[in-house]
């Protein structure tokens, strides 16, 4: 399904875009109805995926080799609602989302990186990585959600 790193780039990108529809839709029925749930549903969703776009933007930078300023600018684009399609276009305009996973290391390339050899290990064993990922963002999707809402509770 996610073959290459800008088709899992984009579902992402997307993924997030629909999450802050979905936030800014709870905010929006409990302004007008005062029904407080939808914002926990769609906050709760929104949160999930904030995170799971932020492991992404994280794997894909280490498998395309971004510079941190880029890496940067793809985690930012996550706070600002639906900054997120124009960051993965962006990106994908200047190249940093073409090429494969680079399921294989090579230490004599120019730009290997220290974490090549993991890095390849677990994008050649696919479920273990998305296992691994799905621990990492329900881990700490549970820690913030014990510390509470931004803003604390009213």
């Amino acid at each position: 399904m996610f073959r290459s790193p800008v088709t899992l780039f984009r579902a992402l990108a997307v993924a997030e875009v629909v999450s802050w529809t979905l936030l800014i839709a709870g905010l929006i029925v409990r302004a007008a109805t005062g029904w407080a749930p939808a914002v926990t549903i769609g906050g709760g969703i929104h949160g999930f995926v904030f995170l799971s776009y932020g492991a992404t933007v994280v794997l894909v930078a280490l498998n395309n080799r971004w510079r941190v300023g880029a890496t940067v600018l793809a985690l930012l684009s996550a706070i600002v609602p639906y900054a997120t399609v124009p960051a993965e276009r962006w990106a994908h305009r200047r190249g940093l989302l073409d090429g494969e996973w680079r399921t294989s290391p090579d230490a004599s390339a120019p730009d290997a990186r220290w974490y090549d050899r993991p890095l390849a290990w677990f994008l050649r064993h696919p479920w273990v990585l998305f296992g691994g990922l799905l621990v990492v963002v329900v881990s700490l999707y549970a820690v913030l959600l014990l510390i509470g809402p931004p803003g604390g509770t009213p």
